[in-house]
């Protein structure tokens, strides 16, 4: 992977002069490398991780085990692209084993996502079932720790 990638990856607030500084470029070249990859789709977004908690915002998640039927063109591609398209799906993916996509939901309430479940993704013509799984606490997201457990830090030895 380009190297300019992976450090907007680890830190997308990166500004372009830092970029140049640490990938020893000049900033101009850095900063049309970007445009390159946004105009091309490499580059697709930006975000910023928030630790909800501290800020009071009460959202329910949910995990989604999806299974379906496989369309005789598009294989799983064109139903799993209608459920990617809803607003309530901040993620789907297709994957190997007992189920065949993967998406995860948000909502304001456990009522919407149940409603989101049961009205919207339940009767899409091809989906045969659905399994729900509700996140109760997150301690991680996108590889960045959100809590700091005080076990972790080490106790200072006094003689």
């Amino acid at each position: 992977m380009d190297p300019l990638l992976k450090l907007l990856r680890e830190n997308a607030s990166y500004r372009p002069d830092q970029l140049a500084k640490m990938l020893q470029l000049d900033e101009a070249e850095v900063v049309g490398r970007i445009k390159d990859y946004e105009a091309d789709g490499t580059i697709v977004g930006y975000r910023t991780i928030i630790n909800e908690e501290k800020i009071n915002i009460e959202r329910v998640r949910a995990v989604i085990e999806v299974k379906i039927t496989p369309e005789r063109e598009g294989g799983f591609n064109h139903l799993a692209s209608r459920i990617a398209k809803h607003s309530e799906v901040r993620a789907c993916y297709l994957m190997s084993g007992s189920y065949d996509l993967l998406a995860i939901v948000e909502g304001d309430s456990l009522k919407q996502v149940a409603s989101f479940v049961s009205d919207k993704l339940s009767t899409l013509q091809g989906v045969l079932s659905t399994s729900t799984h509700f996140m109760l606490k997150p301690y991680k997201e996108h590889g960045v720790l959100l809590h700091r457990d005080e076990s972790d830090q080490k106790l200072q030895v006094s003689p």
